[in-house]
């Protein structure tokens, strides 16, 4: 089996089946493959995911009608391919090989031929132009409600944009930029361009630093000061926010009901030289009352904000598991608040672009309790522009357009009152 093979599979597995790229990767048959072969495949997968609004846009002109999804997917990886470096004769030979391959879909080897060079022959100019990826219909009408339609396009074109990657470090973020070749961001995260192996990169060994989107590291900042605080950490895994607040002072207590998850979080502890007391369990049953001066809830969501660098989560969503999430969210805030000693504090956060999944949640949390209050929102970096009516900070994928956007995420701050 070939990359380029592999990752057509993959791609008619995602948007036919709506399996998630992770666990097409898990399947057996990638693991015959080199560590080069097995990054080249998934590549291909993410950038035709990534670019697919585009390519349908190219190719439409050349088809009278859509083929079968497996050839409309050879279509689209070629393209996206064609349109980002690849050599045309290369990429070409090879998609008409693997049209070939299929008893069903081998009459169309000469439509594939015919369609690609055509594609082959477009300047950049075309691909720039085209349209991006759409939001998928069960997600986008409720951004543009909530933000209006030229913010949902804005949002769409960071999705085309390869996410670069974002460092948390100790200590030094100018020195650890400057080694790196990076830059400070206003929070303090160090961003690097995208592309190289992570773990080969000076300081990952020593633990001197970890990657974690700037947005995924906000959260923790927006809790303050936790120097010698007791700190829950729930749904912790793989446990970035975790190694922040122990980097920070604090004494942290990290619970996630994936054992398997929270393995990797123990390796991360232990490359990095911080500690926390890791606890197995599940969040909803585990009892522990009254106990932290602070908890950071990262609730299960849709992780809508993470889809530029995700793109398969819009064929895997859908409005059912919308529904199923924000219920579990609301067991979880009722029963973490409980765990807060009187004047703690709480943040809770999804990496979720909906409402339902955010502002809607702390809304109905502080209806439930007089107990209960937002706090404003501060740290180091904060837009004003980033704090909704109701308190929270609502982070979106368009915000820092010049200097490589970031995820979305929403966050709040509460705190329990005394007595």
């Amino acid at each position: 089996m070939s990359p380029r093979l592999a990752a057509l599979d993959g791609l008619s597995q995602i948007i036919g089946e709506g399996r998630m790229l992770s666990d097409v990767v898990a399947d057996p048959g990638w693991q015959e493959f080199t560590p080069s072969e097995r990054a080249t495949a998934q590549r291909l997968m993410v950038e035709t995911l990534r670019y697919l609004g585009r390519a349908d846009h190219l190719l439409k002109p050349h088809l009278q009608r859509q083929p079968p999804l497996r050839v409309m997917n050879l279509l689209r990886m070629a393209t996206a391919e064609l349109m980002t470096g690849g050599a045309a004769h290369g990429v070409v030979n090879d998609a008409v090989k693997l049209a070939g391959r299929n008893r069903k879909t081998a009459p169309m080897k000469g439509l594939v031929n015919a369609v690609l060079r055509k594609i082959a022959a477009l300047g950049e100019d075309a691909w720039q132009k085209a349209p991006d990826t759409m939001l998928p219909k069960w997600l986008r009408p409720k951004l543009v409600k909530a933000w209006g339609k030229p913010a949902v396009v804005a949002v769409e074109r960071a999705h085309a944009v390869p996410p670069p990657v974002d460092l948390t470090v100790k200590s030094d973020a100018e020195g650890w930029a400057k080694t790196l070749g990076g830059t400070v961001l206003p929070t303090g995260s160090v961003r690097l361009p995208a592309g190289g192996q992570i773990s080969a990169l000076e300081g990952f060994s020593a633990g001197e630093w970890w990657v974690q989107d700037a947005a995924a590291a906000m959260p923790a900042q927006l809790l303050g000061d936790v120097a010698g605080q007791s700190v829950l950490d729930i749904c912790a895994a793989p446990g970035g926010k975790t190694m922040q607040l122990a980097a920070a002072g604090a004494h942290v207590t990290s619970l996630d009901i994936s054992e398997a998850r929270m393995k990797r979080l123990s390796e991360n502890l232990s490359r990095t030289g911080l500690s926390a007391e890791v606890v197995v369990a599940d969040a909803l049953t585990y009892p522990l009352e009254g106990q932290f001066d602070a908890i950071l809830l990262d609730a299960p969501c849709t992780a809508t904000g993470t889809i530029r660098r995700h793109p398969d989560l819009p064929y895997v969503k859908t409005q059912t598991s919308i529904d199923d999430l924000v219920a579990l969210q609301r067991n979880l805030l009722n029963r973490t608040v409980r765990r807060l000693k009187p004047y703690g504090r709480m943040v809770y956060c999804t990496c979720s672009l909906l409402r339902e999944e955010g502002e809607d949640q702390i809304e109905w949390l502080l209806r439930q309790s007089d107990d209960l209050e937002i706090l404003p929102p501060d740290f180091a970096g904060l837009d004003p522009e980033w704090i909704g009516p109701g308190g929270g900070v609502r982070l979106r994928p368009d915000y820092w357009p010049d200097i490589g956007g970031m995820d979305g995420f929403f966050m709040a701050l509460v705190q329990r009152k005394g007595g």
